[in-house]
């Protein structure tokens, strides 16, 4: 097939990503949705791309289990999110975490604290962050999924709602304007709501690419969070929004190399009002 110049830019930022959503596709190539669905045809009939429900991919990736496919899209993003986080957390502190790709990075970045109390519903997280340097890692219970191998549910719910934390940090499907915090997966954001509310620091990790989206279920409004960590500078409309809610905000696109760099703007995330 001739590939037209849409469809080579389609095929370099599958390449890039392994996995994009049509939304995303529109938005970067600045196109309405049907005409990437017009353009994602004849790849899909070729070969070249494998449709997904609201989504393409590269056959080469199709057959990695999905929450280790999201654990290559922007994983510089989310490493360096993770970096920030995790040098705003002291020895001894207690946090809790969701599931999700960057709280898993974050997990790892924690490899280098000791004493942590870690309250998650991720076998990721738990086997990372057990068992080394005296650290007490307590795991929501309930049937584990198999993409993800995380729990949720009532008992999850519940299990959680018995702590309070330090930190509480949650991961985003998709940060929206009016929306505020949103997902896909009503099971996910009703754990993360209830994450969200048990900490005196309420933290939303998401690189720059969940800007924009509008996820099918609410998690929480920006009131509902002290702070956002993300990898770029969000669009004016969402951070206005934040603004008004008197949400801290954390650039770390620098924090690889010095996490000490990270740009903040907004309130202290445990002083504020």
């Amino acid at each position: 097939m001739n590939h037209s110049k849409r469809h080579r830019a389609i095929l370099t930022l599958l390449q890039q990503d392994g996995t994009v959503t049509i939304a995303d596709l529109a938005r970067k190539l600045d196109v309405s949705l049907e005409t990437v669905r017009r353009d994602i045809k004849p790849l899909a009939s070729e070969g070249a791309v494998v449709k997904m429900h609201g989504a393409i991919g590269l056959p080469s990736v199709m057959g990695e289990a999905p929450f280790e496919k999201r654990m290559r899209e922007n994983s510089e993003a989310k490493k360096a999110i993770a970096v920030a986080m995790a040098a705003t957390v002291r020895d001894g502190d207690s946090i809790m975490l969701d599931t999700g790709t960057t709280t898993s990075f974050l997990a790892r970045e924690l490899l280098g604290h000791r004493r942590l109390t870690v309250i998650t519903n991720s076998s990721d997280i738990a086997r990372t962050l057990s068992t080394v340097n005296d650290n007490r890692v307590y795991m929501a219970g309930g049937e584990l999924r198999s993409d993800n191998g995380a729990a949720f549910g009532v008992s999850a719910i519940e299990f959680v709602s018995r702590f309070s934390v330090t930190h509480s940090v949650i991961s985003t499907g998709a940060v929206d304007a009016a929306g505020g915090i949103m997902d896909f997966d009503l099971e996910e954001a009703e754990f993360a709501r209830m994450v969200i509310s048990r900490g005196k620091r309420s933290v939303a990790v998401t690189d720059h690419s969940k800007f924009g989206r509008q996820g099918l279920v609410t998690v929480c409004d920006f009131a509902a969070i002290t702070e956002i960590v993300t990898d770029r500078s969000p669009p004016d409309d969402i951070r206005a929004a934040l603004d008004r809610s008197s949400v801290r905000l954390m650039l770390a696109a620098s924090a690889v190399s010095s996490p000490a760099g990270a740009e903040f703007t907004g309130p202290s995330p445990l002083n504020r009002e």
